[in-house]
């Protein structure tokens, strides 16, 4: 296993983590700030009101784009598992 091996795996590694990340927290951030803007506008400072749209929109995310998180997750792994004769020998 060469170095350049290593790196190439390691960069892949990186890239699906950040594909699967990347809904849920884009998610997470539109709607913090959306809620954000409505507490500032109407000085409201409670907590479970941008504790609860975050959960209830970061579940509409998983409930939508999951099905592709899955898919893009085994694709990776079968790819890893499957190279993995190659990088032995």
């Amino acid at each position: 296993m060469t170095p350049e091996t290593v790196m190439t795996v390691g960069r892949h590694a990186l890239e699906v983590t950040m594909l699967l990340a990347a809904p849920m927290l884009l998610a997470a951030l539109v709607t913090g700030l959306l809620v954000s803007i409505f507490q500032a506008a109407t000085q409201i400072n409670e907590m479970t009101l941008s504790f609860i749209p975050k959960l209830l929109v970061m579940f509409l995310v998983m409930f939508l784009v999951g099905p592709t998180m899955l898919t893009l997750m085994v694709d990776y792994m079968r790819q890893l598992f499957t190279g993995i004769p190659g990088m032995i020998g």
